[in-house]
């Protein structure tokens, strides 16, 4: 008989040669278990998914009442459904003018193919600006605006009229024209190693989409849902976008994705052609209600007050030499090390004495640091004397 990890091996399509293999066995708050019993503090929170923690009791209390009313009955769009009314009111509610309509799909990579179409409907126009080591997803169109050339060269030719530009280079935005769509932006790029804009690029950026007519889609599937310390990123720079795509920390650990817009452009997907947009499984009644709790978890008093103060907690407390520089909003955090040998050593020391920290896409010589919201102090101060140690080895 195969053991698990020949299954995994054999069975299962890889998404790279190195696998971590852990063997899961539950998970609970801040805490992951495997099946030979050991415990894990999880810093990563499955990468910004698990905002809550894992298996939240209000979480799971709201799937399992939604599993004993129904699942799926039918296609997104076409039934009205409690926890999906609900979700889409409170999250809108959460939201500025004009972003009062929502539309669930199923991941953060459909949000943004889906806010893509929806620019190019808008305005008429065909073409995208997005920046340098940006990441919005796997799928072509998605991957056609992320700015990462090693992972799309293999899978060219992909969405053609992408510009990029460097992210937070106000001279750069003069490549925004009348022909551009939209601009497609992490608010705070996450793979790219957190990195962090100014307030007067955001402020440029908006004014020269407003000035050119197309859209501005803020791509807040990392940043979304608490993770800087307020419910959406783009409100520490008081801008709106037009279109804000959301997924990760959404669902309370279920699948699930957003994008979001303003009523008239929302209703240009319903015709011209009808079906302009259409999913089976997005908006799952299910989901839906396990991101509805989880929403009501983050908004809750003293959830998204502590975001920022736990971050500097991180910060204070990993003073180390071999740590060159922290790039922080709220409880995102890239560690900048020497070099990608010295990030590698890290994670796997950190994981063999029960702490998960991870990569990023774009920076090898950083490790990201994004734990549940929920994760405590004293917590924060057991993970960093583990991660010194760690860093003293490595």
């Amino acid at each position: 008989m195969m053991d698990d990890k020949a299954i995994f091996t054999r069975h299962l399509a890889p998404t790279s040669l190195q696998p971590v293999l852990l063997n899961i066995d539950s998970a609970e708050g801040v805490y992951v278990f495997d099946k030979d019993g050991k415990k894990y503090i999880d810093l990563i929170a499955g990468i910004g998914v698990a905002a809550v923690g894992h298996c939240h009791p209000l979480v799971l209390e709201a799937i399992e009442a939604q599993l004993h009313k129904h699942a799926h009955v039918m296609v997104y769009g076409e039934y009205i459904q409690q926890p999906v009314n609900e979700l889409a009111k409170t999250l809108t509610d959460l939201l500025p003018h004009p972003l009062e309509t929502a539309y669930f799909v199923n991941s953060g990579t459909e949000a943004n193919e889906a806010a893509l179409k929806l620019a190019k409907r808008a305005t008429g126009r065909a073409n995208f600006v997005s920046f340098y080591k940006s990441y919005h997803g796997n799928t072509h169109g998605s991957l056609s605006v992320s700015g990462n050339e090693a992972k799309k060269i293999a899978f060219r030719p992909l969405l053609p009229g992408v510009k990029f530009i460097p992210f937070n280079d106000i001279t750069a935005l003069e490549v925004i024209d009348n022909k551009t769509a939209a601009v497609i932006m992490e608010p705070i790029q996450g793979d790219a190693g957190v990195i962090i804009p100014s307030q007067d690029f955001m402020v440029a950026l908006r004014k020269r989409c407003t000035d050119m007519g197309c859209m501005l889609i803020f791509d807040e599937v990392q940043t979304g849902m608490g993770r800087t310390g307020k419910m959406f990123a783009f409100e520490h720079f008081g801008i709106v976008p037009d279109i804000i795509t959301l997924a990760k920390g959404l669902g309370g650990g279920l699948p699930i994705g957003a994008f979001v817009a303003s009523y008239e452009h929302m209703q240009l997907l319903a015709a011209n052609p009808m079906l302009g947009h259409i999913t089976t499984f997005g908006g799952n009644p299910v989901c839906c209600a396990s991101a509805l709790a989880t929403t009501h978890v983050i908004s809750s008093k003293g959830v998204l007050d502590q975001v920022d103060s736990k971050g500097a907690l991180f910060e204070q407390l990993l003073k180390h030499r071999k740590i060159k520089e922290i790039r922080r909003k709220g409880l995102m955090l890239a560690i900048e090390l020497e070099d990608e040998e010295q990030v590698n050593r890290a994670i796997q020391l950190a994981l063999a004495k029960g702490i998960i920290i991870y990569w990023f896409l774009s920076t090898r010589s950083s490790f990201r640091i994004s734990p549940p919201l929920t994760i405590t102090t004293n917590e924060i101060k057991t993970s960093c004397k583990t991660l010194l140690q760690v860093l003293n080895e490595c």
